[in-house]
């Protein structure tokens, strides 16, 4: 790996497509209305097979119509339709007066109810992608990112603008590149990375651009549109909305509908799998199924269009993306130990002032950091591996031909529950890849170590009696941390070996250099650090919970028992 990081890191790859005009994601905008109604069609009779009686459908929609008031009077943002009371109201009051309407008359407008629904549902889930808007927003997030992750200081009001390095310095890419590219050609790529930060979308559309891979349309949670600025680089960037507010039958077939007529119709597509940011810090174990189960489809639907001919294929990539810190980690942590302490957890009270504010603005001035981005191997839909040519392998390398799950009776069929098994075979071997392609930075090591050897000194005391203790309980020997930071670090090292994970070329060399790497860069922006020295050149925290947070990175290996 070593080997091709050096390789991938200052590469400058070609457009694999000669313009943008051929990207589909410019046809898939430049079509706008006509895919908004294809999808709102598809999606009305997918609705209508689950629920096929009027009573049934009235049930639903009636349904839907309380579920979208609650949301509205208990959850609105900013991003929402101005227009959404009334037209909800309207929806309700049509729906009580077919109790005066005939059967087949309830039927007609039931029909009719539902379709303009769901029409409103596409038209807001659909991106809106602009050449011009994506060239400057391109432009923009290279001198931010620059900004951010530069490590020269400030001396001068002109180095704000001027970056030591490049991103591609500061922004490692390493993995499956070439197979990725030379994929992207011949199928339809479906990126799925880990998801920790608000940032994560558009450092992956960072990463496309530099591999040279026309733009994906992105699976992005609406509430990010909240923020203008937020909204701009997400619609510049072919952004479709994904509303995790609502939970009505409507909105999820719509949605699912949208990704997976997009991907048939060739659109490179990524969304992130978790279905939110990681709150604990951990790698994702648990997986949504809605949006990865339509990759399964679109692949399906290409074989029931072609079932005689050559079918383009469907390629999954998992990503995982490593930081040494995520700038709403302490939001984030707090949110899940308030859910999962409940009255045990106490949050902490006013966590920032006006200085601690000019503190942090510093550090994102002054210091700065690395990010790398790591690609796994291209799967097909079923999670199988794919060689460098796209065909299918099974578990002893041989190829197989993926439209055989697919085929019943010589004829290509639609079996729901075989096709949900499909999902969960997908979702379970990108969880494993997230972990054997997960990278080991120095600052993951460090804050596993000394939070795992706080929880042995005090074996007696739960999750949440730890994080209250006192700072005078907090103190590690510094030769002490040394030596169980050898003890770990050589398990990782095993684990590499055996395909298990992988590491930074920087957790080599003298164990003292690379605790000191770690320290220096764990949560580096944030106002209180995880973790940091004491006059004494001992270890010690100024937010227990933030080191919890850094820890819970490493936890699915089995570490533990070598503390």
């Amino acid at each position: 790996m070593e080997v091709a990081e050096k390789k991938n890191k200052n590469k400058r790859y070609k457009p694999i497509l000669d313009g943008i005009p051929d990207w589909p994601v410019y046809q898939l905008s430049k079509n706008r209305k006509e895919f908004v109604e294809e999808v709102a069609q598809k999606s009305f009779e997918l609705v209508k097979q689950v629920r096929p009686t009027t009573k049934q459908l009235l049930d639903e929609l009636e349904a839907t119509v309380y579920r979208e008031q609650q949301r509205m009077k208990r959850n609105r943002w900013r991003v929402d339709a101005v227009d959404e009371p009334q037209f909800w109201i309207k929806v309700k009051e049509e729906l009580v007066a077919l109790t005066n309407k005939t059967s087949e008359e309830a039927q007609v407008k039931a029909d009719e109810i539902l379709y303009r629904i769901i029409l409103r549902y596409a038209d807001e889930i659909a991106g809106n992608f602009k050449p011009s808007s994506y060239k400057f927003t391109r432009e923009l997030i290279k001198f931010w990112f620059g900004r951010l992750l530069n490590g020269a200081r400030v001396k001068k009001f002109g180095a704000f603008f001027r970056n030591q390095y490049t991103l591609r310095d500061k922004i490692h890419i390493v993995g499956k590149v070439k197979q990725l590219r030379k994929l992207a050609k011949q199928g339809t790529i479906v990126m799925v990375p880990t998801h920790f930060s608000n940032l994560d979308s558009i450092l992956i559309g960072w990463v496309i651009h530099s591999l040279g891979l026309p733009a994906f349309i992105y699976g992005a949670g609406l509430n990010l549109f909240n923020i203008k600025i937020f909204a701009y680089f997400m619609n510049s960037l072919g952004a479709f909305k994904v509303d995790r507010r609502k939970k009505n039958l409507p909105y999820l077939e719509t949605l699912k509908t949208y990704s997976t007529l997009a991907i048939q119709k060739g659109a490179h597509t990524l969304f992130f799998p978790g279905g939110t940011r990681s709150r604990s810090g951990a790698i994702e174990k648990q997986l949504k199924l809605g949006l990865l189960s339509s990759t399964i489809e679109a692949q399906r639907n290409a074989y029931l269009d072609n079932p005689n001919g050559d079918v383009r294929k469907i390629f999954v990539v998992p990503v995982t993306l490593n930081y040494h810190f995520v700038l709403e980690a302490p939001d984030l942590i707090d949110d899940y130990l308030s859910v999962k302490g409940q009255d045990k957890y106490l949050p902490e009270q006013d966590k920032y002032g006006s200085w601690q504010l000019l503190q942090f603005l510093f550090k994102f001035f002054t210091k700065g950091s690395n990010i790398s981005v790591s690609i796994g191997k291209c799967l097909d839909v079923l999670g199988n591996y794919v060689d460098e040519d796209g065909n299918s392998l099974d578990s002893h390398g041989r190829i197989i031909n993926t439209k055989d799950y697919f085929i019943a009776n010589q004829e290509v069929s639609i079996d729901k529950q075989r096709e949900d098994q499909y999902t969960r075979m997908l979702s379970q071997k990108i969880v494993s890849e997230y972990h054997r392609i997960n990278r080991v930075f120095a600052s993951h090591l460090v804050a596993f170590v000394a939070f795992e050897m706080w929880q042995r000194k005090h074996p007696k005391l739960d999750l949440f009696e730890l994080l209250r203790l006192p700072e005078e309980d907090l103190v590690l020997p510094y030769e002490e941390f040394i030596d169980v930071c050898k003890k770990v670090r050589k398990q990782i090292y095993q684990l590499k070996e055996e395909g298990k994970v992988n590491h930074a070329t920087h957790l080599k060399g003298k164990m003292d250099l690379v605790v000191r790497h770690g320290m220096e860069n764990v949560g580096i922006f944030h106002l209180k650090r995880p973790l940091l020295f004491n006059k004494e050149g001992n270890i010690i925290t100024q937010d227990l919970n933030l080191l919890y947070y850094y820890h819970n990175r490493l936890v699915g290996y089995d570490l533990e028992k070598f503390i």
